[in-house]
C-alpha cells in the first residue's frame, strides 16, 4: 500500500497520493505525459481518530464502482501500523482527455490495474 504523509487536514491530498501511486506504480497513469487524466469530481471521509503532520500514514484502496470514463475509489486511512483506520472515504475520479477536458472510455490499461482492487457486489 502507498504510504503518505501530509501537512494539511484534508484527506485529498492522501486519497490522491493512495490513488495516484497505485496507478503510477501499476503502469496505468503518467500524469505528466499521458492522454488521459483523471479529474475529483467528488470526495468524502469520516474520520474515526487523529490524523497529523508529520505522522506517518498508510492507506488501504479499494474500487467499489467502474464506469464508462469514471472510478470510484474507496480509502482507508491509518495510522502507522495501527488495526483499525483512523478516516475512511470515497474519492470519484472522471477520466478526461488532458487536452479536451472531455470524458473519455478508461483506457485498457487503467482498466488492468484496477482489477485486483475491485470489490465485488
Amino acid at each position: 500500500m502507498p504510504t503518505a504523509t501530509s501537512t494539511t487536514s484534508s484527506t485529498t491530498p492522501w486519497f490522491d497520493t493512495a490513488v495516484n501511486g497505485y496507478l503510477i506504480e501499476a503502469g496505468a497513469l503518467d500524469i505528466h505525459a499521458g492522454e488521459t487524466i483523471g479529474l475529483v469530481i467528488e470526495t468524502r471521509c469520516n474520520y474515526f481518530a487523529s490524523l497529523a503532520f508529520p505522522q506517518q500514514v498508510e492507506a488501504g484502496l479499494r474500487v467499489a464502482h467502474v464506469g464508462r470514463s469514471s472510478v470510484r475509489y474507496e480509502v482507508g486511512l491509518f495510522a502507522h501500523d495501527a488495526p483499525e483506520a483512523a478516516a475512511a472515504g470515497h474519492f470519484i475520479h472522471v477520466y478526461v482527455d488532458r487536452h479536451t477536458r472531455r470524458p473519455v472510455e478508461l483506457p485498457a490499461a487503467l482498466r488492468a490495474a484496477l482489477q485486483p482492487l475491485i470489490v465485488p457486489a
